[in-house]
């Protein structure tokens, strides 16, 4: 069973409008939003609505470098072109967890490590490197290491190309500084959402 869904993405407020389009077999209609504060002051707001796997539903987000952080929030609805409620971000939670990982931000390439490191604070038990690619008339690339909730580690597995992009964000993480065993890949409307915030940091 498929169900439609509407995608769209909107970077000025928490609505947008699109076209139906059907999803994938166990996949729910989602509303997706993501924001990020740099320094402390809030710089980016985006909002958007597509299909997701049914697991990847509820769980909101954290991701963290020295000078910013990104929080997702996602909710879902499971009938033809719905419109889930709108979905919850995690509270600031500025309590250190005793982990610290490193920490740097580069464009162009797919690693960094300038041998800065930082706390992690409340949920956010897990070191990140995130690596992501949008390819297209141009081909842009950003790596950024930090700290980040088990969810932001836990997202499934797809490239999504839209509009004659591909969006591509790759996920490695580790419950230590050390090795980075686990690898996954934004999926769908949060890979544009969160490439499009990365881009701003």
């Amino acid at each position: 069973f498929s169900l439609s869904c509407v995608k769209c993405i909107s970077s000025t407020g928490a609505v947008c409008t699109g076209s139906s389009e059907t999803c994938a077999a166990g996949y729910s209609c989602v509303t997706a939003i993501s924001t990020t504060t740099i320094n402390g002051i809030k710089t980016t707001e985006y909002f958007g609505r597509s299909c997701v796997p049914e697991n990847q539903c509820q769980r909101p987000g954290i991701f963290s470098t020295y000078n910013s952080k990104s929080k997702k929030g996602i909710s879902c609805c499971y009938t033809d072109n719905c419109t889930p409620t709108q979905p919850q971000l995690l509270p600031d939670n500025d309590k250190p967890n005793g982990l610290t990982c490193p920490t740097c931000k580069a464009n162009g390439t797919q690693w960094c490590d300038t041998g800065m490191a930082m706390k992690c604070t409340g949920e956010e038990t897990m070191c990140i490197v995130q690596h992501s690619k949008i390819t297209g008339s141009s081909s842009t690339e950003l790596v950024l290491r930090g700290c980040a909730t088990p969810s932001i580690c836990n997202i499934g597995n797809q490239t999504h190309i839209t509009d004659g992009l591909s969006v591509e964000v790759q996920i490695t993480c580790t419950g230590s500084a050390e090795g980075f065993p686990h690898c996954s890949y934004f999926n769908g409307i949060i890979a544009i959402v969160i490439m499009l915030i990365l881009n701003t940091a």
